[in-house]
């Protein structure tokens, strides 16, 4: 079996790659794009992506092209911790930095952190947290720092300067393991399922229009624990909604809540109902 993931190895998209599928082939892609229409063109099984941080929110990459582009559907999401580290050549000491190199995420959920202690120093961003650490190894001359993981300063050997900067302890991500729904049989949706997400296109004539969506949920008794809008990308002011719900009802009574809400003239895109597993700790 081969998982693409958004690379390089040691990624935090990495990590979790390897926790849902210790045993796959993983095969890094330098984009959430570029990993995404590898599953699509069946180069590999299943792809894993970054979809929702808990401090910066929606990664829109993803949402944007599975809603644009994809026949992809969730059919696992893995909760990792992410723990940030500031790593520096052997040869650096804190304070020598000058410039510190990161993915935009990654740069924002430490940002407190940088402002304390580094106020004058140049942040860059750059395509993952792991090119940052490769970057920071091969450069040891230019003085600068990385923020990136545990994995990613042991297989560049590099130092941990400040362990765990993240500015909340509670720093998690979500991840999708997706893959090609014609590969994906029906039936298995709701088995063991603990989410899933629907994306809704409203239609433009309908006052009241959401609120009449989401009561199809809520006089069920269907919880939904996140709803956001996206840019249909068409004209100013047309979105679509993002809406992730629980499986705790029975299924033909959450098929019936879509069905409902498609007579009301909403086109529904069913990503897949998910099992969720959390991971509480990474080495």
């Amino acid at each position: 079996m081969k998982i693409g993931y958004l690379g390089p190895k040691s990624s935090f998209t990495h990590q979790a790659a390897q926790k849902v599928a210790p045993d796959a082939e993983l095969i890094a892609f330098p984009s959430i794009p570029k990993c995404l229409q590898a599953a699509e063109q069946k180069q590999v099984d299943f792809a894993v992506v970054p979809v929702e941080n808990s401090l910066e929110g929606s990664v829109h990459a993803t949402i944007d092209h599975l809603f644009h582009k994809s026949g992809l559907t969730v059919v696992r999401e893995i909760i990792l911790p992410i723990k940030q580290q500031l790593l520096t050549a052997p040869s650096t000491t804190t304070q020598e930095i000058h410039k510190i190199m990161s993915h935009p995420q990654a740069l924002a959920q430490c940002q407190a952190y940088l402002e304390k202690h580094f106020p004058e120093a140049l942040i860059e961003a750059v395509s993952s947290t792991t090119y940052a650490a490769e970057y920071v190894s091969r450069h040891p001359e230019e003085k600068i720092a990385a923020i990136a993981s545990v994995q990613a300063a042991k297989q560049y050997d590099l130092t941990i300067a400040a362990a765990a900067i993240q500015d909340n302890d509670f720093n998690q991500t979500r991840f999708w393991l997706v893959a090609l729904q014609a590969d994906v049989p029906d039936e298995t949706f709701f088995q063991k399922a603990a989410k899933m997400t629907v994306l809704l296109t409203l239609p433009s004539n309908l006052p009241g229009a959401l609120h009449k969506a989401l009561a199809a949920f809520g006089w069920r008794d269907i919880g939904l624990s996140k709803i956001e809008s996206r840019p249909l990308k068409t004209s100013l002011g047309e979105y679509f909604f993002v809406v992730d719900l629980a499986c705790e009802q029975p299924e033909a009574l959450i098929r019936n809540a879509l069905e409902e809400i498609r007579l009301l003239g909403v086109t529904v895109r069913n990503l897949g109902a998910y099992p969720v597993k959390v991971i509480t700790e990474t080495k």
